[in-house]
């Protein structure tokens, strides 16, 4: 028995290729649906471009038949646009609120007893549909499972005789280590002395080296962690192309990922330019309308990035004597185009050759978001991609469904990604606390 999938606005603003996601199942649009598609659809962000790239879609199934009769989708699915008005419903819902001549319409197919899944990224839509009875999920595709998410280190206890061995060979291959993938760090602990290990990473041919000596610190910054001391080994590597780095509030996410940057780009001559990106998703009420030019507004949203420049250009001090010499460190990257920053909104387009490239706070973005930002590095690009997913403010992604996690996963087996999960804060005993106990 075929399942009809009634389909809010939100999943379609998600995933655009979505329709095609339910196999040989009945896809049902309630008409309520195509208006608020129309609505995003001259918006210039990526939920106008996934409104058009829909109703583009639909256009062309149009014109194999009836779209209010169902149209077949070449996955050997069918395509129904369903007008409320045709539909008889008891449900009690205000019919006046979209949400509710959506579910409507998934009440009315699930009264005439037909398998009905009702298919949301909105919570409270999929409360409703609950109470209605109605089946309901989330929009499954692109989701990974959080819980188990690849951490990019692990630990394994070996006879002390193999820890030394390591030392003494610099490489190893043990059968404990068989399933790691490249770039993973593993963490050799003796069984007989638990005080005696060696911090390994695997190369591309699965054997375990050792982590270059040259990359312990970055621009007066040094690893407090050996989580941090991973981080850098992967920010710094030129044979690692994307690098992401997941953890809480403190745990120096982002000042690793521009200490690194400033060093390869500044005193190394790696790449040409530093480029810094965020999603531009205010915390709490938005401001409103903010006054000046691109740059100037983008000052507001790049604030927490300032922040960390003005700490690395003082030498890694929260020296106030001389800020303003400091001031004007940071002015004169930004005013030289060593360092650049800029909207994501302006980045689809573009081409990226030769940059080290950081999206700050990419747990709010989208999996296709992240691919077309991904997507744009040229030769000699480095993308590096940081977020905190318990910490996200896109009402329509999660820890599982974020574009940060799902790029972890999908790309944790090649060569050219490596990947840490910080645990540790490392920014004060108070923020440690934050970050632990509220």
């Amino acid at each position: 028995m075929k399942k009809y999938f009634v389909i809010d606005t939100n999943v379609l603003l998600h995933n655009s290729e979505s329709l095609t996601s339910f196999a040989d199942n009945i896809v049902v649009l309630p008409m309520t649906v195509i208006e608020e598609l129309d609505k995003f659809k001259s918006r210039n962000d990526e939920l106008g471009r996934n409104a058009r790239r829909v109703i583009r879609n639909l256009d062309s199934l149009r014109r194999q038949g009836n779209l209010r009769d169902g149209v077949e989708m070449e996955n050997g699915g069918r395509l129904k646009i369903v007008i409320e008005r045709d539909i008889a419903t008891d449900s009690g819902l205000d019919m006046s609120v979209a949400d509710n001549r959506i579910l409507a319409v998934a009440d009315a197919l699930f009264k005439q007893e037909e398998k009905v899944v009702f298919v949301s990224k909105d919570i409270n839509a999929r409360l409703k549909a609950d109470a209605l009875g109605i089946g309901v999920q989330d929009f499954e595709k692109q989701k990974i499972n959080f819980d188990e998410l690849f951490s990019g280190y692990r630990e394994i206890e070996v006879p002390d005789s193999v820890v030394e061995d390591f030392y003494q060979n610099k490489e190893i291959t043990i059968e404990e280590a068989a399933d790691t993938v490249p770039n993973e760090f593993v963490l050799l602990v003796s069984e007989e002395n638990k005080k005696h290990t060696a911090l390994a990473k695997t190369n591309k041919d699965g054997i375990l080296v050792p982590l270059n000596k040259y990359y312990e610190s970055a621009w007066h910054i040094r690893s407090k962690s050996k989580e941090q001391r991973m981080a850098l080994e992967l920010l710094l590597d030129p044979e690692v192309q994307v690098v992401t780095l997941i953890g809480q509030a403190g745990t120096g996410k982002t000042l690793l990922a521009l200490a690194a940057g400033l060093e390869q780009v500044i005193g190394g001559n790696r790449y040409d330019k530093l480029l810094v990106s965020r999603p531009i998703i205010p915390l709490g009420k938005d401001l409103g309308y903010m006054p000046g030019d691109k740059d100037q507004k983008l000052a507001h949203w790049m604030q927490p990035i300032f922040d960390n420049l003005t700490f690395l250009m003082g030498g890694g001090r929260n020296d106030k004597a001389d800020e303003e010499s400091i001031r004007q460190k940071v002015e004169k990257l930004l005013n030289n185009n060593i360092v650049e920053m800029e909207a994501l909104t302006y980045i689809r387009g573009r081409s990226i050759p030769g940059q080290y490239v950081i999206v700050d706070e990419a747990q709010n973005l989208t999996p296709h978001e992240v691919k077309t930002i991904i997507s744009r590095a040229g030769d000699g690009t480095k993308m590096i991609l940081t977020g905190d997913p318990c910490q996200i403010d896109n009402p329509y992604l999660d820890s599982s469904s974020n574009g940060l996690t799902y790029t972890v996963e999908r790309l944790k087996e090649l060569p050219i990604h490596g990947h840490i999960t910080l645990r540790k804060s490392e920014r004060s005993i108070l923020a440690a606390a934050a970050a632990d106990y509220l």
